[in-house]
C-alpha cells in the first residue's frame, strides 16, 4: 500500500486572513505543519497543494513538494483530489488541513493503519475525548458518535446525542478535519454534489455518509489544536503537541 498526503493551504480565510503565513512558535503556520507531518513513516509522499506563491515559496524553502492547483477550487477536498489525479500509483490519500501544526505522526498512523487491513474503509478520520464541560455546547467543535464498529453514526456542530437519561454512559468525541480516502472514493466523493446536511452544518464529510457511505472513526489518545481565529493563534504560541 502506498500513501499520498495532500495539505491543502489557501491564503483567503475569513477569521483569520492570511492566516498559512501566520507565525506560530517562530514558523510559518503552513511550515510547521508540513514539518509535522514530515515526520510520520506511514506517509510515502507529502505534497503541498495551494494557489499561494507566498505558500509555495515557504514549503519549498525547507525542502517541501508544492503542486499548484486553481483558484476554482472550492474546499480542501477539491484540491487534494486535483493531486490525487496526478498521482495514480498512489490507492490512498490522506487529505490533512494546512492549519494543523501540531499534528503528530502517531495520529497519522492510526489514520492510516485501517487501510493496510484486509477490508479497508472507503473513507476514515481521527477523533479524541471530547471534554465535556467546555465542548459539549461550542458550535466551533465538531462531535461525533459512532457505532459498535467505530463507524461514525452522525457528526454535528450541535451538542449530541440528546441525554433523556442523563445517566447513559454514552462516548462521544471531538472530531478532527483529517481523513483517509481510497483514491478512487475520494475522486468520485469530490464530483458529488452537496447534500442538505452537508449545508445545514457545513460539514463535508456528511456528503459521504447521506449517499450511502460509512466513515471510519480512528481514536486517538493525542488532542491537537487547529488554528482558526487570533485567539487560537495567541493560545497556539504557548500550545505543546
Amino acid at each position: 500500500m502506498s500513501v499520498l498526503c495532500v495539505i491543502p493551504a489557501r491564503l483567503r480565510s475569513t477569521r483569520l486572513p492570511n492566516k498559512m503565513l501566520a507565525l506560530l512558535q517562530g514558523q510559518p503556520l503552513i511550515q510547521k505543519t508540513y514539518l509535522a507531518a514530515k515526520t510520520s513513516t506511514a506517509i510515502d509522499r507529502l505534497v503541498v497543494a495551494t494557489d499561494s506563491e507566498d505558500i509555495k515559496a515557504i514549503v519549498e524553502e525547507v525542502g517541501g513538494e508544492v503542486i499548484m492547483t486553481p483558484t476554482q477550487c472550492q474546499t480542501g477536498s477539491d484540491r487534494v483530489a486535483y493531486v490525487a489525479k496526478e498521482y495514480s500509483d498512489f490507492d490512498t490519500v490522506v487529505n490533512l488541513q494546512g492549519d494543523e501544526p501540531f499534528i503528530r505522526k502517531e495520529m497519522l498512523d492510526t489514520l492510516v493503519a485501517p487501510f493496510k487491513t484486509n477490508n479497508p474503509p472507503k473513507m476514515a478520520t481521527l477523533a479524541y475525548d471530547l471534554i465535556i464541560e467546555t465542548e459539549y455546547h461550542d458550535p466551533s467543535i465538531v462531535k461525533v458518535i459512532c457505532d459498535i464498529n467505530n463507524d461514525a453514526l452522525y457528526f454535528s456542530r450541535s451538542p449530541i446525542p440528546y441525554h433523556r437519561d442523563t445517566n447513559a454512559e454514552l462516548k462521544v468525541l471531538h472530531h478532527m478535519g483529517i481523513y483517509a480516502y481510497q483514491r478512487d472514493f475520494l475522486l468520485q466523493y469530490t464530483q458529488w454534489p452537496q447534500t442538505p446536511l452537508e449545508k445545514a452544518e457545513l460539514l463535508e464529510q456528511l456528503r459521504a455518509m447521506e449517499n450511502g457511505h460509512k466513515i471510519r472513526v480512528c481514536y486517538t489518545p493525542y488532542r491537537t489544536l487547529e488554528i482558526n481565529t487570533p485567539e487560537e493563534l495567541a493560545r497556539a504560541q504557548h500550545f505543546k503537541a
